[in-house]
């Protein structure tokens, strides 16, 4: 049996560091045992630190301040930022502000955004030219003007101005470098952040002596923020006393006239090291130790050329990576025989955890089975399917990858070469990754030509990657919610219920939200002489107005035949401003203060849109409060829905209904341009024929670029009710609309006993 591995990359330059603060003891006579401490006269100094604590021994010890308001005064509720890091004045380590033109904007200086912006928490553009258009996906500030120093000069103060609070160091290159961006973090997180710094390549300028000394800019320079910071008031008087024609020599003399601080190269035991690519060099023959170590290369002529430097630092990373991952399992092999369990503790592969144990049979993970062509474990139920998509693709890496780990293990004596898939077998393990089992069958050939077919199982594994945090936007709770309940007219006897559930949990509390009643009559309802079915619906509604001054409950009446989701949120839409957050609700639901802050964090303008998966009661008549218990083998009950009232008694059981999408918080700025793109994709008949089977998520998730989540929500719990299967939708959510009453129905222990119930009644 052959085991094969694909380990993780770790980070670049894995290490372990251990600070010690050493601190003499010294034993007195009624004086602190520790009277030596950091900023001592005399003592150890720490040049770093940006505190001092004195020797005053109530400096050490902590005090209790009362809290008092003045009676007088109108209380003011303080306001606390979001972020621990914003509230404490953490700053992020590292800007990057890239000079371009209007010549090499969408060429340079896109190509400088895939290759490096990834890397840096913050990427801006600056460009001299008026109404510059950016491309997709960067952030370009246009200063109007294209002169060297001014553009240099307005850049600072943009920098001082809008940054200057929230980074420690800026960096600022042209379009015309190439940085190999993870060194170049790494440099920014070895220097001390409390010194005026201008790190770069250091040149002289001409006729000047070797203390003045510039940073090329065409390889780049680091500015710490003390620096800018003191830079700042004399930008002016430089810009009118200092004449360059290139913006890197205009900065160099600004700092050494005005601060007296000039370019240096090395820095607390950092070099940094740049690499002038000559003209027509070809990237991957460059092999010198200045070019393998360099942060920047300079002058990169085309985006071609960007791209190409970036797949070789890549590649020379990836290596670096490799070699740093076998050098530490030989130490995991080495250390193992030490411990306790020797080498029968030692996991596959070397340095990722070792498999998930299961405790019980329901813990037991299962492998799916798969050739080449189909595969056996199907989401819809089904026992056979097409491999197809990101499945088609994952198999076909694995078998690459089997085969190239085959060829390199056993190559130049045997060569082997894939004649089919015998079995295939995965599974997903929470605690590694995707393991892979195949049986293949190989054609294998000497080194004399001799061929013959083997059939050999090999293993391998795919481990879970590094998680990452991915930039979200920034969104308050303090935005406004517009529930919107479509109501028809076999839903009216329970809207009075919805209405006070509505009054005690949002009316009450004075939560920032309001709710517009959609009635949908029929052709032949509430007409001349025929009795209003929502009268009863409007009194509970003007009752709630009365008993809560100040609420507005908007209500429109709506006449439709086949009434579709679609159709009815575009009367809603027409009426309300483009920045409206809508929640689309139904009778059923039972909306309160955490499902609407929920809605408020999780939808997001230009984004996200969010559509919560709530919690369904079973029929009450198969799954009472206090059910018996199952038949043997019948698995455990479903779990009870979260927040239940105790003095129920045992709640009833219920399940997330994943195939109900009634519920969705979305923005109206958002649903009409998925909106518009159906209406311009799909015309006339087509159009209306989409609308009679489409739901508002479906509209989002096939109308729509916006990130559509889903996710269960444990605050919407809805009682147990038969949904209305119109034959009028598309086959996909009459499916999953008969899908979810079945479903709804009772557990497996609750059906199996209603069964056996009704054979023991027959057979009597």
């Amino acid at each position: 049996m052959l085991s094969l591995a694909r380990p993780p990359l770790p980070p670049t330059g894995l290490r372990t560091s251990l600070s010690l603060l050493r601190v003499s003891w010294i034993q007195g006579e009624g004086e602190d045992p520790c009277v030596e401490a950091v900023g001592e006269r005399g003592g150890p100094q720490n040049p770093d630190s940006r505190a001092r604590l004195d020797q005053n021994d109530e400096d050490f010890k902590p005090r209790i301040v009362p809290y008092y308001r003045d009676p007088n005064k109108p209380y003011k509720k303080v306001l606390r930022t979001r972020y621990i890091q914003t509230e404490l004045g953490s700053r992020e380590r590292l800007l990057v502000a890239v000079l371009t033109s209007r010549a090499t904007l969408s060429t340079l200086a896109v190509a400088v955004n895939r290759t490096v912006a990834h890397h840096f928490p913050r990427l801006l553009y600056f460009t001299g030219q008026r109404g510059a258009r950016a491309p997709a996906g960067m952030q370009v500030v246009s200063h109007g003007d294209e002169r060297p120093a001014w553009l240099m000069s307005e850049t600072l103060r943009h920098l001082h101005t809008h940054f200057g609070a929230d980074y420690d160091w800026f960096f600022i290159m042209q379009d015309d470098t190439y940085v190999q961006a993870p060194r170049l973090a790494a440099l920014a997180g070895h220097l001390s952040i409390n010194q005026d710094l201008y790190l770069g390549r250091a040149e002289e300028f001409i006729g000047a002596g070797e203390q003045a000394r510039y940073c090329h800019g065409g390889f780049g320079y680091l500015l710490s923020r003390s620096l800018l910071l003191r830079l700042r008031p004399h930008l002016d008087g430089c810009r009118g006393d200092i004449l360059s024609a290139r913006p890197d020599e205009w900065l160099g003399r600004c700092l050494i006239d005005s601060l007296g601080v000039g370019c240096v190269s090395q820095h607390q035991g950092q070099q940094y090291r740049s690499f002038e690519l000559a003209k027509n060099r070809d990237p991957e023959k460059e092999g010198s130790s200045a070019f393998l170590s360099a942060f920047t290369v300079h002058p990169v002529s085309e985006g071609t050329l960007m791209y190409r430097l970036h797949k070789r630092f890549s590649a020379l990373e990836l290596e670096r990576a490799y070699s740093e991952i076998e050098q530490l399992q030989a130490q995991i092999r080495n250390l193992t025989v030490l411990t306790p369990e020797g080498e029968a503790g030692l996991s596959w592969p070397v340095g990722l955890p070792a498999p998930f144990t299961p405790h019980s049979r329901f813990e037991v993970l299962g492998w799916d089975y798969f050739t080449e062509q189909h595969t056996f474990s199907c989401a819809d139920g089904a026992p056979k399917c097409p491999l197809q998509g990101a499945s088609r693709a994952d198999v076909g890496d694995a078998l690459e990858t089997a085969l190239e780990q085959l060829n390199r293990r056993y190559q130049p004596r045997l060569r082997f070469q894939k004649q089919r898939l015998l079995n295939g077998y995965r599974r997903f393990d929470p605690a590694r990754g995707m393991e892979y089992t195949l049986d293949l069958l190989l054609e294998c050939v000497t080194q004399r030509g001799h061929r013959r077919a083997l059939a050999r199982r090999v293993s391998l594994l795919r481990p879970l990657s590094r998680v990452e945090i991915l930039p979200m936007p920034y969104v308050t709770e303090a935005t406004r919610v517009q529930l919107v309940l479509p109501l028809l007219v076999a839903e009216a006897a329970a809207a009075p219920a919805f209405l006070e559930a509505f009054a005690a949990n949002v009316l009450e509390p004075r939560e920032h939200a309001l709710l517009t009643l959609l009635l949908v009559y029929g052709p032949r309802e509430g007409g001349r002489g025929a009795p209003d079915p929502f009268l009863g619906v409007k009194a509970a509604a003007a009752e709630l107005e009365r008993r809560y001054p100040g609420t507005r409950l908007a209500w429109l009446a709506v006449r439709a035949e086949a009434p579709s989701q679609v159709r009815l949120m575009d009367v809603v839409s027409k009426k309300h401003p483009v920045d409206t957050l809508f929640f689309l609700t139904t009778v059923w639901t039972r909306p309160g203060p955490e499902v609407l802050n929920r809605c408020r964090m999780n939808a997001i303008s230009g984004w996200q849109a969010f559509f919560p998966v709530h919690f369904q009661e079973f029929n009450p008549a198969l799954s009472p409060q206090r059910s018996p218990p199952g038949p043997p083998g019948a698995g455990p009950d479903p779990p009870s829905p979260p927040g239940a009232d105790p003095s129920r008694g045992a709640p009833i059981g219920g399940r997330f209904d994943r195939q109900a999408s009634a519920e969705g918080c979305f923005y109206n700025a958002d649903y009409l341009a998925a909106r518009a793109r159906l209406a311009g994709e799909l015309a006339g008949q087509e159009e209306e024929e989409a609308l009679e089977g489409l739901e508002v998520m479906d509209v989002f998730l096939r109308f729509s670029g916006l990130h559509l989540f889903r996710a269960v929500e444990p605050g919407l719990v809805q009682k147990f009710s038969l949904r209305d299967c119109s034959p009028r939708l598309s086959e996909e959510l009459y499916h999953r609309c008969r899908l979810s009453n079945l479903e709804g129905l009772g557990g497996r222990a609750q059906l199996a006993m209603a069964l056996f119930e009704q054979e023991q009644a027959n057979s009597t």
